[in-house]
């Protein structure tokens, strides 16, 4: 008998077929299935995350032409949370493999700030800011202590808290999004969701699950600012391009 297209696609990449058989043709919520169907989807979202919501943002802002309403500040410490893990793995000599979306997701970030300077009419401090960072990013890498990549890495989870909360508040003044992009902070937020479902299993109810919980918090906010400022986003660009 052929197996189903449906059946052969969640086989191989959401579960095993005994749970396909417990959950979907049995109707029992086997609890360990539904972990294990809950872990593989938490992991795909983050690597969502990982991958596409920093490019999803510079796309956008390639696309429209503007940086409106994108707080720098808050980017740039996006910037330096993306930035400390890369150090940190570099510092342990990690394996490239191990931190290569890392690096991609850096430069994307580093390319965000880049335009928003870019589109404020200051290309010259973009250019500068770019190659003063990649100086210190080489010099960090170099010759950093694993003490002080070890510092830079337990910051980065405050630094990526705070970039949210200085852009939620950035589209509370304005009273609109301007050029944030929507699917970027869905899948940040989907992200956010993900890495507390993994923290929960891995160290239970502690200060780490409680900072992932901020930042999901944070996520749905600038989630529920994105869908209610639709229509005054949709006017300030016009007006804008006017």
């Amino acid at each position: 008998m052929a197996t189903s297209p449906v059946k052969q696609l969640l086989v191989t990449y959401l579960m095993p077929e005994r749970c396909y058989e417990e959950i979907l043709v049995n109707f029992h919520l086997h609890v360990p299935c539904l972990k294990y169907v809950l872990n593989k989807i938490a992991g795909f979202w983050t690597l969502l995350d990982t991958f596409l919501a920093q490019l999803l943002q510079l796309l956008k802002i390639v696309w429209r032409g503007s940086a409106d309403g994108l707080s720098l500040t808050s980017v740039l410490l996006q910037l330096y949370a993306f930035s400390c893990p890369v150090v940190y793995a570099v510092a342990n000599n990690f394996p490239l493999f191990a931190w290569a979306e890392r690096l991609f997701t850096l430069v994307q970030t580093a390319a965000i700030v880049f335009l928003i300077l870019h589109y404020r009419g200051d290309t010259l401090t973009g250019v500068v800011f770019l190659l003063a960072y990649g100086g210190v990013m080489f010099l960090l890498g170099s010759y950093a202590a694993a003490a002080v990549a070890s510092v830079m890495q337990a910051s980065s989870l405050a630094a990526l808290i705070a970039s949210k909360g200085f852009q939620a508040g950035r589209n509370y003044c304005n009273g609109h999004t301007g050029q944030l992009s929507t699917l970027s902070v869905l899948l940040s937020w989907g992200g956010s969701l993900g890495v507390i479902f993994v923290s929960l299993q891995e160290t239970g109810s502690s200060v780490a699950t409680l900072s992932h919980m901020l930042s999901a918090c944070l996520s749905c906010v600038l989630l529920a600012q994105v869908l209610c400022y639709r229509s005054s986003t949709a006017a300030a660009t016009k007006k804008k391009s006017e």
